[in-house]
């Protein structure tokens, strides 16, 4: 069975190879242990998102109110909502299906395990093994839920963010572990569905990756919200021997035991390099990472690798993009090194939070003088009139040349509007271009104009 280009992996970075591949004439196979789309697709992205819809509808519904309405008996079904959730990742992992049969990509179930020669054996569900070889295989396997020695995951008291998504039943209590993008995406969702949640984070402010104005306005619209915020503090032993969890969490002012229904383990992720054969071919690792050069190159010819288990953001979007790039550069076409420093992030929780390039420490750090611009929803004409006036949008500016270091927002719909900033910055736009583009009136995104404004001191609406 032979193949110019085998992908051994089918989520965000695997199937979006294997369709660029495709149009690009080659032969292609790509191999999947489990669903199409992986853990993004099936267990991630996706379904979290619709957990997210529902919890925003839910208390949309418990403030009508505020918006002149009435509503009576507003109440929530867990179980459905779960339901709800599994069906929308369902029907994009068929979606995905249809595209592999569309581009004419042949998907081989089972376990993969790389061979030396540009070869590979996969383990269908029987336990057959079949040999495949390719002129290029693409490794793309992706990542799971990070387990801390202190913090094993039982699958039942202590838990990762796949259980997260299909708990039978709605815990009362609620520890989560870790405020990255999973630990307050979850908290925020289970928070709005009722769970009384406590989140605990090492470091000394929520989402700590982001800017600090984010992450205070980020810690404040949490606590009023409802959730109980332990900062610089760390869970140091559970005991599940009880009908709940009991966690010892130590903090500044000494050691506080929690009790709780389950806790959600939300520190990170591990790549799934483990078994695949990478050893027996002579792939270098380091750091629980495949090393690769600017074009995904393993050390090895024929054999690349893509997504979570290289370095770098470990995003969908980034690993479609690196997989793009991949096959684009094997095609011999002229393609360029991917540019990390310009990767938005985004977290879907409620604010959301977006950003892209420099954060104001950073910048500082490097040496720049800044123009710094920021606006807030609360001076926002949609924002206000769309009951959602939290938040504000902050730009960062180099004084000398205009050109656009960073962007951070906080508020409803962020998540949307972080792509002017970011196409803005790989257009190498200064700051005087934005401020001269006409932002529609009454909209979210004009707050990123007026943000602009307010770093060279020509803002209006403040």
């Amino acid at each position: 069975m032979k193949y110019d280009i085998i992908i051994l992996g089918s989520g965000p970075g695997g199937y979006v190879t294997a369709i660029r591949a495709s149009q690009l004439g080659f032969k292609v196979a790509i191999v999947e242990r489990e669903n199409l789309g992986g853990i993004c697709l099936n267990w991630g992205c996706i379904p979290t998102k619709a957990l997210l819809k529902s919890a925003q509808v839910y208390d949309y519904l418990k403030h009508v109110d505020e918006y002149g309405l009435k509503a009576e008996a507003i109440d929530k079904d867990f179980g459905a909502v779960i339901k709800r959730s599994r069906n929308v990742a369902d029907g994009m992992s068929k979606g995905v299906q249809f595209l592999m049969k569309k581009n004419k990509i042949d998907v081989i179930d089972g376990f993969g395990k790389l061979k030396t020669g540009k070869k590979m054996d996969v383990t269908d569900a029987e336990g057959k093994v079949t040999e495949y070889s390719g002129d290029h295989i693409i490794i793309a396997t992706g990542a799971r839920s990070r387990e801390l020695p202190n913090l094993p995951q039982d699958g039942k008291k202590v838990i990762g963010y796949r259980e997260a998504m299909t708990l039978p039943s709605q815990p009362k209590k609620m520890i989560v572990v870790g405020s990255g993008a999973i630990g307050v995406e979850f908290a925020h969702f289970y928070n709005a569905m009722g769970t009384e949640v406590t989140i605990v984070e090492f470091l000394p402010n929520l989402v700590p990756l982001e800017d600090i104005d984010v992450s205070k306005q980020f810690e404040r619209s949490f606590k009023k919200s409802g959730v109980k915020v332990m900062t610089s503090s760390s869970v140091e032993s559970v005991d599940t021997s009880g009908d709940g969890v009991k966690a010892v969490v130590k903090t500044k002012k000494g050691e506080e035991i929690l009790e709780a229904d389950i806790v959600l383990s939300a520190v990170g992720i591990k790549s799934n390099i483990e078994n695949i054969g990478l050893e027996d071919v002579g792939i270098v690792t380091d750091r629980d990472k495949i090393i690769v050069n600017d074009f995904y190159q393993t050390n090895i010819p024929g054999y690349y690798a893509i997504g979570d288990v290289v370095p770098g953001p470990a995003l969908a979007h980034v690993a479609s993009a690196e997989g793009i790039t991949c096959v684009e550069k094997i095609a011999g076409l002229h393609t360029e090194a991917i540019d990390y420093g310009n990767i938005p992030g985004c977290t879907y929780a409620t604010p959301e939070i977006a950003s892209v390039g420099l954060t104001e420490a950073q910048a500082l750090e490097k040496g720049y003088e800044l123009k710094i611009g920021k606006f807030p929803f609360s001076a926002s004409g949609k924002a206000k009139a769309a009951g959602t006036p939290d938040g504000f949008v902050k730009v960062i500016f180099d004084a000398k040349y205009g050109e656009w270091l960073g962007c951070h927002m906080i508020g409803a719909g962020v998540t949307d509007m972080i792509a002017e900033a970011v196409l803005g910055r790989k257009l190498e736009t200064t700051g005087h271009e934005v401020l001269k583009t006409i932002h529609p009136h009454p909209t979210m995104s004009e707050a990123v104009m007026e943000a602009v404004a307010d770093a060279y001191g020509e803002v209006i609406h403040l």
